[in-house]
């Protein structure tokens, strides 16, 4: 039996799924605890103490949206990932606004899931409830507004960039693949744009400054806040 690495809490109501899932992580080493609806999740997340949260949206009860925007004004900062078959912009955005702290599309592949998961246990960057980012000296983002403060100016940026900027925040100082860029902006019936990400990196880089966001040839983008 291995050390558990991690305590894990997965909320997802389709019964074979949540199995398949909780026996693939705990064979990682990782402890899990499951619910099967909102109302039980929100008992358990307030009555214990996970690691991370893997959180579906559509479940009995109190939806995964609702359930993790509630942690989050309690002061939960435990990192989280949306595991849904949602994948609308406008649900990635409503999603990242309750606090979450990555996004994965159903259907996926169980390795990915886990390396989703060692990604943000490892990460320094999680989900705390402030709502104001400090990228420079004169510069801070707003989580929930979209907005980028400059020089105190609000600059309202439009919505694929503050996806953009957010996932660049999370992974901040790592090699970010242009598959993950892709699958964040861009949902399942849209169709991804090189040209389209090229313009929103270059307005980025005009707002925030152009060293901050690292071109790494064939391989992706690199954000730094150094």
């Amino acid at each position: 039996m291995k050390t558990a690495k991690a305590k894990i809490f997965l909320l997802e109501d389709d019964v074979n799924l949540n199995e398949t899932i909780s026996e693939f992580l705990e064979e990682e080493g990782y402890g899990v605890e499951s619910a099967y609806d909102g109302d039980e999740a929100q008992e358990l997340m307030y009555e214990n103490s996970y690691d991370l949260y893997l959180l579906d949206v559509n479940v009995p009860g109190l939806n995964g949206f609702e359930l993790l925007k509630n942690a989050r004004k309690e002061d939960d900062s435990v990192p989280a990932i949306f595991v849904t078959s949602l994948n609308r912009i406008d649900d990635l955005e409503v999603g990242y606004k309750s606090g979450c702290d990555d996004y994965l599309k159903k259907p996926f592949e169980l390795r990915e899931l886990l390396f989703r998961v060692q990604t943000l246990l490892k990460r320094e960057f999680s989900h705390v409830n402030k709502e104001l980012i400090k990228i420079s000296n004169d510069i801070e983002y707003d989580m929930l507004t979209n907005e980028l403060i400059v020089s105190g100016k609000i600059v309202r940026i439009q919505n694929k960039e503050a996806l953009l900027l957010k996932l660049f925040l999370q992974r901040k100082d790592e090699i970010i693949p242009h598959s993950v860029i892709y699958d964040t902006l861009w949902s399942y019936d849209e169709v991804s744009s090189d040209s389209a990400l090229r313009t929103y990196i270059k307005n980025l880089r005009k707002l925030i400054g152009k060293e901050k966001i690292v071109s790494i040839k064939k391989l992706g983008y690199k954000f730094t806040l150094k």
